[in-house]
């Protein structure tokens, strides 16, 4: 057992401060969020979303997440409805630059605010398409190592899974792929031949399971993870209805959410469970946060 002095020094180090934060478990899962699911906080003016989301998880009691990278880039100073192809364009070009003349201490002040808040940030969700240069692709990584995230989650299609593959090797992270239900398009990560095909890019790869849209896919995730659990990396927990159905308040749909949190604390694998709210919420990010949280753990008990 640690003295009180030697807690101590242990907290003050930054290198064991990130191994102490991902310590927090439920009935040995560990639970977090994407911060996705806090897409309707408002951004403050010219600002990010960093202090909204800390306010947020510390408020639903989370310690871990998984970071939206639009939610820390610039805002699109397009208006409501469709963008033009020239606001398209614009607001691209403002992106890119940001992302290539960023300098890697404000990344790493992120990653300060975040420590200080008892949050750790597991994993960076970048997800390169084909109008990303190979320089973005690249600074990516960068931007990942600087945040302290372990890993990159990307929603991706084969192809640029494809270009990412040697940056991946060349920076020795692993990059995890989140499915989605579209098993019609080849070129999309949803189907089990593409997940492997995926697997097979980059012994850097890895899967970011998405067990809502496995479920809308049909697919069984409870089986899926028992046969592949040493390639996932991480778990987007929400319900969806099977055959592409909608996204549903958890507990309503066929999405085997308890099913899969149980296999987990049997096995005690170390495979993140994120939260990730997407069904059409009636009290806010923030409670419907809380409420499947509350879900997960009571999955677990």
């Amino acid at each position: 057992m640690l003295t009180r002095r030697e807690f101590g020094a242990l907290t003050l180090s930054t290198v064991a401060l990130p191994a102490l934060l991902r310590a927090q478990t439920v009935a040995g899962v560990r639970l977090g969020v994407q911060t996705y699911s806090f897409r309707e906080l408002k951004r403050p003016a010219g600002g990010d979303l960093v202090d909204p989301i800390i306010a947020a998880m510390k408020e639903c009691g989370l310690t871990e997440c998984e970071l939206w990278a639009p939610q820390i880039e610039p805002a699109s100073s397009v208006g409501s409805g469709r963008p033009t192809p020239e606001q398209a364009q614009a607001t691209r070009e403002t992106v890119k630059k940001w992302r290539l003349e960023t300098p890697l201490d404000h990344f790493r002040a992120i990653r300060r605010k975040f420590e200080s808040a008892g949050i750790t940030i597991y994993a960076f969700n970048y997800s390169p398409n084909d109008r990303f240069s190979d320089e973005e692709i690249d600074r990516g990584f960068e931007m990942a190592k600087a945040l302290g995230a372990e890993i990159i989650t990307a929603s991706a299609t084969l192809e640029a899974a494809r270009r990412m593959a040697p940056f991946a090797d060349r920076h020795r992270m692993n990059v995890a792929m989140h499915n989605h239900s579209n098993v019609t398009d080849p070129n999309e990560f949803a189907t089990l031949a593409s997940l492997e095909a995926g697997l097979k890019l980059s012994s850097h790869f890895r899967i970011n399971l998405d067990i809502g849209h496995f479920t809308a896919a049909n697919y069984d995730a409870v089986s899926y993870i028992r046969e592949h659990h040493a390639r996932i990396t991480n778990l987007h927990l929400k319900d969806r209805k099977k055959s592409q159905g909608d996204n549903v308040p958890w507990g309503t749909g066929d999405t085997p959410i308890r099913e899969v949190l149980q296999l987990l604390k049997k096995e005690r694998w170390p495979i993140r469970a994120y939260v990730e709210y997407e069904h059409k919420g009636e009290t806010g990010a923030v409670d419907e946060v809380k409420k499947c949280y509350a879900f997960a753990k009571g999955a677990l008990a």
